[in-house]
């Protein structure tokens, strides 16, 4: 499997995650984001920032089919963002309800099932509120990235 490299690049990485993720609407707010390369320098998963607000922020993860890009350094520098480097207390993630992989991924990793807004989406469909205190976050003290490694 070969090193990865984690950038900051938001306009790639934005892009990147708005064609997986046709609810994002990127360039209302300010974002951020972070994405994983592989060795061949191609986006394998990206995380958007958005809708800071001082206490909390959203986010929103997409990736390539499989589990390989998942681990817990790349789980620990997209939560140490929010809730070390910017203080949030909660990141929020938003869930149309019929994506079963997405609400099966946010549960996993720590997310709570917190709301539903019904018929939010443009096709009627509801729309699930995922949210992660600081002090729920398992992710904050695993090994961090070398070198951007």
């Amino acid at each position: 499997m070969g090193k990865k490299l984690l950038i900051q690049n938001d306009e790639r990485v934005g892009d990147w995650v708005k064609a997986r993720v046709p609810t994002l609407e990127l360039g209302a707010t300010p974002y951020t984001g972070i994405g994983l390369l592989n060795e061949g320098g191609q986006l394998i998963a990206g995380v958007v920032y958005d809708t800071f607000v001082g206490t909390s922020i959203d986010m929103h993860v997409a990736a390539v089919p499989g589990r390989r890009w998942m681990s817990r350094r790349f789980l620990g520098e997209v939560f140490r963002y929010p809730f070390m480097q910017l203080g949030v207390r909660r990141v929020t993630g938003r869930v149309p309800a019929s994506n079963e992989d997405a609400r099966r991924f946010d549960e996993h990793i720590g997310f709570k099932l917190e709301g539903v807004i019904r018929k939010q989406l443009p096709n009627e469909e509801d729309l699930l509120i995922y949210g992660m205190l600081k002090e729920e976050c398992r992710w904050l003290k695993v090994g961090m990235f070398k070198n951007g490694r």
